[in-house]
C-alpha cells in the first residue's frame, strides 16, 4: 500500500538538492566562522552568502537577519527581545487567539511579569478585524504580533493593513511567517512588518534553522548570552551547513512559488470534488478568499477526531488534526475554539491535510477516496 504524506504544514521532506549541498558543506565547511584562520573565513564566507540569499527573498538587507534554531527561536527573541527592550515606554501587547503556542506561551508567561495582552478575536473564517485591532490599539502598545498565516486552517492576516495602522505608532510589528515562507510573495516593505520569524523545515530545508528578520534602527534584546555571534544579537557558533541548506530551500521555493500555488489549489479541488461525488456530508474549515494554498482543513459531520487519525493513519494516509506542537493533547484546537466557540462539533471532527513535496494529483485523488471510505464506515 502506498503511504501518502499530506502533513507538511508540520513538517517537510528535505529537497534532494538540499540535501545534496548540506553534506558537501559538512565536508567541506567545518570551520567556526568567528575564527580568524582560512578554515574559518571560509566557512564565514558560506554563511555570509546565504544570509544574503536569505534576506533578498524577503526584500531585506543581510544585516537584518538573525540566524535562529527555527520559528519558535525567532518568535521568542522577537517577543522577549522587544518587551524587555521597550518595557520603561510601556507594557502592553496585542496578539490574536489563534496564534502558534510559540507566540501564545511566551505571551502568557509576560501576562505573569505584569506585561498587559489584549488577545484579538477572530470570525468564523480564522481572520481577525482590522476594526476591532484599531479599538485595542493604546498610546503604551510596545508590540503587536500578529501570525501571517494560520498553521491550523491556513486564513491569511491583514497584515498590510495593520502596518499602514503603525506607520506612526511606537509599537513593534512582529510576523510569525513560519508557514507562509516560500509559498507567499513577502516583502517586508510592503507588509511594513519591523520583525518576521521564518524556519526551514516548512519549505523542504533542514530541521534546527530559522531566522528572524530584525528592520535597521527596531529596538530588540538579546536573548542568548553568550559570543557576539550575529552581531551581538543571538550568542552561539551558526550552523553552516543548515544555513547552506536553508539558503538552498528557498532558492527552490522562490523560483517555484506561483507554479505550487496553481498546483495545491488544483489538489484542493480535485479532493473536494471527490468527496462530494462520494457524497460525503463535510466543510471546509477557514477563509475560501484569504487563505494558504496548502492548507485544508476540512470538518466532517459525525466524525471523531481520534479514531478518524488513527484509520487515516492505518489506511496510508498522514495527516493531523492541527498544530504538532499539541500532539497527544486531549485539549480542542485552540484555533478552532477561538473561530467556533467551545459547543461547536468542528472541534472534534476537523482534520488538516497540507499538501508539499512529491505529492501528486494521483496521490490526492487515493488520499480523498481512502479517507471518503474511512467517513463512510465510521459516521454515526
Amino acid at each position: 500500500m502506498e503511504t501518502i504524506y499530506l502533513d507538511h504544514a508540520a513538517t517537510s521532506p528535505m529537497h534532494p538538492e538540499v540535501i545534496e549541498v548540506v553534506t558537501k558543506a559538512f565536508f567541506q565547511t567545518y570551520g567556526n566562522p568567528s575564527s580568524i584562520h582560512t578554515a574559518g573565513r571560509n566557512a564565514r564566507k558560506v554563511l555570509d552568502d546565504a544570509r544574503t540569499s536569505l534576506a533578498r527573498a524577503i526584500g531585506a538587507k543581510d544585516t537584518e537577519i538573525i540566524i535562529t534554531s527555527g520559528g519558535t527561536e525567532a518568535d521568542n527573541t522577537a517577543i522577549f527581545g522587544v518587551t524587555n527592550a521597550l518595557k520603561s515606554k510601556g507594557k502592553h501587547i496585542i496578539t490574536t487567539q489563534i496564534e502558534h503556542h510559540a507566540v501564545l506561551n511566551t505571551c502568557e508567561k509576560l501576562e505573569k511579569e505584569g506585561y498587559e495582552v489584549t488577545y484579538l478575536p477572530v470570525d468564523e473564517s480564522g481572520r481577525i478585524s482590522v476594526e476591532s485591532f484599531k479599538k485595542v490599539l493604546r498610546e503604551d502598545t510596545i508590540l503587536v504580533t500578529i501570525m501571517y498565516g494560520n498553521n491550523e486552517v491556513g486564513t491569511v492576516q491583514p497584515i498590510a493593513e495593520i502596518g499602514e495602522l503603525l506607520k506612526e505608532h511606537q509599537a513593534v510589528f512582529h510576523t510569525d511567517a513560519v508557514q507562509a515562507f516560500g509559498l507567499e510573495k513577502l516583502n517586508v516593505d510592503e507588509l511594513q512588518v519591523d520583525l518576521l520569524s521564518v524556519s526551514s523545515h516548512k519549505l523542504n530545508g533542514p530541521k534546527g534553522i530559522g531566522f528572524l528578520y530584525q528592520r535597521t534602527g527596531t529596538n530588540l534584546n538579546a536573548t542568548f548570552i553568550g559570543g557576539s555571534q550575529e552581531k551581538k544579537r543571538r550568542a552561539g557558533t551558526e550552523n553552516v551547513p543548515a544555513a547552506v541548506g536553508f539558503a538552498k530551500a528557498v532558492e527552490i521555493a522562490q523560483n517555484e512559488m506561483e507554479k505550487k500555488r496553481a498546483q495545491y489549489l488544483q489538489f484542493r479541488d480535485i479532493f473536494l470534488n471527490i468527496l462530494d461525488r462520494e457524497e460525503i456530508d463535510y466543510k471546509v474549515n477557514g477563509s475560501t478568499e484569504h487563505s494558504l494554498s496548502h492548507v485544508l482543513n476540512i470538518s466532517f459531520k459525525g466524525m471523531d477526531v481520534e479514531s478518524f487519525l488513527v484509520n487515516l493513519d492505518m489506511s496510508g494516509v498522514y495527516a493531523s488534526s492541527g498544530s504538532a506542537c499539541t500532539a497527544g493533547s486531549i485539549d480542542p484546537s485552540h484555533v478552532l475554539v477561538a473561530m467556533f466557540g467551545t459547543e461547536r462539533e468542528e472541534l472534534r471532527n476537523s482534520i488538516r491535510f497540507s499538501f508539499g513535496l512529491g505529492i501528486t494529483e494521483e496521490m490526492i485523488k487515493e488520499a480523498a477516496l481512502r479517507t471518503a471510505k474511512i467517513v463512510k464506515r465510521l459516521a454515526n
